[in-house]
């Protein structure tokens, strides 16, 4: 299992979850029907996307995602990478509307969420994300019925795997690290957390991270009834 074991069992008091890849469809999905819609190969847009980050040394989406510079800006570095003649794909659209055609709510994990919730559980939501795309993802999610607290790393100005957002997260819950549940898509997420003492679950599934979730809390659930999906 993927879970770390390393704290004592029955401890958590928050299950703290991602946003992209967690709460929707996975990353890959909404990055192939991008490229779809703008014309362009996969292939060809992720070289963009590496030919800008050894450019501007730093990822594109990362500079966005801690505020550092705006949603255009960031379509601008990728735009100067691609082909010539490639100038015009984004068609006058927001790169940001036409990400998000290819972006869903994970619903299951959703409802999942939502029964944890409904039985006492707290949540909270840890997230790199941008801040031209608030009322978007906020739009395709019930965020403020599940979740206690939300740190958005456009609004701090550090984004994960940065231990700084982390504890960030932690003192506004109120918490110790070990009283902490994450749940996040992304490997070098999981070892950050899980090097601050915060038990972590990298999910690859819906189902997985379910039963992994339920594995953590057996025994301290708030309600031991209808915890199971």
């Amino acid at each position: 299992m993927s879970a770390e074991a390393t704290n004592p069992a029955g401890l958590a008091k928050v299950v703290v979850v991602d946003y992209g890849g967690v709460l929707t469809n996975p990353l890959a999905e909404t990055f192939c029907e991008f490229a779809a819609l703008t014309g362009l190969d996969t292939t060809v847009l992720a070289e963009a996307f590496l030919a800008a980050t050894e450019k501007h040394g730093e990822t594109p989406m990362a500079a966005l995602e801690i505020g550092a510079i705006s949603e255009r800006q960031m379509a601008d570095r990728i735009l100067a990478e691609l082909p010539p003649g490639s100038e015009k794909v984004l068609d006058d659209h927001e790169f940001g509307e036409l990400w998000f055609r290819g972006r869903r709510p994970n619903q299951p994990f959703v409802d999942f969420l939502r029964e944890l919730r409904a039985n006492g559980r707290r949540l909270a939501l840890l997230t790199n994300n941008v801040r031209e795309w608030e009322p978007r993802w906020r739009a395709q999610l019930p965020v403020d019925e599940l979740f206690e607290v939300v740190v958005d790393s456009h609004k701090e100005g550090v984004r994960k795997p940065d231990p700084k957002i982390y504890r960030i997260l932690l003192e506004r819950l109120g918490i110790e690290a070990h009283q902490c549940l994450f749940v996040d898509d992304t490997e070098e997420n999981c070892a950050a957390a899980r090097e601050l003492g915060i038990r972590s679950v990298l999910f690859t599934d819906t189902d997985t991270a379910v039963r992994e979730v339920l594995t953590c809390l057996e025994g301290n659930a708030p309600d031991s009834e209808g915890t199971s999906p």
